[in-house]
């Protein structure tokens, strides 16, 4: 069902640069909890399908339906409460240049010599199509008005769905790959897009896909060469300076087919650090274990003075 969910995005908000990013002070080294979880209420009649709502405040599909279970991703009814994931904690890695994070289907944006981070949602790619992991790269190039040129695989893709795609698609509005492409390494792009859905879900051939009010402002703002680095972290962490520890956790990528198709969760990546806390006399096992089986998304106080999970 998500591969097929279409939008209307209007722009009807006042965030920063003029497009969806949400902009955040960048903490002191070694904390990485930043923002405040947002609550709305969808006004009564309400017409429009849940991605408009994701648009308005910087978050992709992904983000809304993980911090809201069981939401109508079509139609929210009116009087319907959401959550809006603006509380994050940051990769666990450098500050530095862009940092894609598969997991949550979400950008870092470092400007150079800055002290804030850029966050702006995206689409990755379809299962069998992924976007790679584990990997730093560099912007090789960028351009405006980019064409595209299909692989044989993928117009015989197209094909087996009875759509003929052509062997060249000239730079345009029609042009899958939005106005804008930034290319990363030497088979892959960060791009916008020619259709008013996709932020969120893995739908794209291999690519990182942004809606185009973000790849056009990122566009401006970065510079070839600059550091870009793919990583895949469905459980972040946070060990705070007042003694607080959270955790947030996103429903980890199917690693197969079979696992994309089936209704069981992928399985969570325990690794060390994430052990290593749930070991800590301080950390309270029923809410650390809740939020690993709950992955809302969302950052989860764990240590067991005044250790509560974020309203559901």
């Amino acid at each position: 069902m998500m591969r097929y969910l279409s939008s209307f995005i209007l722009a009807l908000t006042a965030l920063t640069h003029g497009a969806w990013a949400v902009t955040y002070p960048l903490p002191s080294e070694g904390s990485r909890l930043v923002g405040e979880p947002l609550t709305i209420t969808i006004a009564p009649g309400n017409t429009q399908p849940l991605e408009y709502y994701a648009a308005q405040y910087g978050q992709g599909l992904s983000n809304i339906l993980e911090a809201n279970p069981g939401v109508d991703p079509f139609l929210p009814a009116g009087g319907t409460t959401l959550i809006i994931p603006q509380q994050i904690i940051l990769p666990d890695t450098v500050r530095q240049g862009i940092v894609v994070n598969v997991a949550e289907m979400r950008l870092y944006y470092y400007p150079p010599g800055g002290d804030t981070v850029e966050v702006l949602p995206i689409g990755i790619g379809q299962a069998g199509r992924e976007t790679p992991r584990n990997w730093v790269t560099k912007i090789e190039r960028k351009k405006e008005g980019p064409s595209w040129t299909p692989t044989a695989n993928t117009r015989r893709e197209y094909a087996r769905e009875g759509r003929e795609l052509p062997a060249f698609v000239p730079p345009g509005v029609d042009n899958p790959m939005g106005l804008y492409a930034i290319y990363i390494g030497k088979l892959y792009a960060i791009h916008g897009t020619n259709a008013n859905f996709g932020i969120g879900l893995r739908v794209s051939q291999g690519c990182i896909r942004l809606r185009n009010d973000d790849i056009e402002w990122l566009f401006n703002q970065v510079r070839e060469g600059e550091r870009v680095q793919i990583i895949d972290q469905p459980v972040k962490i946070a060990l705070e300076s007042d003694g607080s520890r959270w955790i947030e956790v996103h429903e980890p990528l199917s690693r197969n087919r079979a696992e994309f198709e089936s209704n069981k969760k992928v399985p969570l990546p325990m690794a060390q650090t994430l052990q290593k806390m749930a070991a800590e006399l301080t950390v309270d096992a029923d809410t650390f274990n809740e939020a690993l089986t709950r992955r809302s998304g969302m950052p989860v106080r764990v240590d067991n003075q005044n250790a509560v999970l974020n309203p559901l």
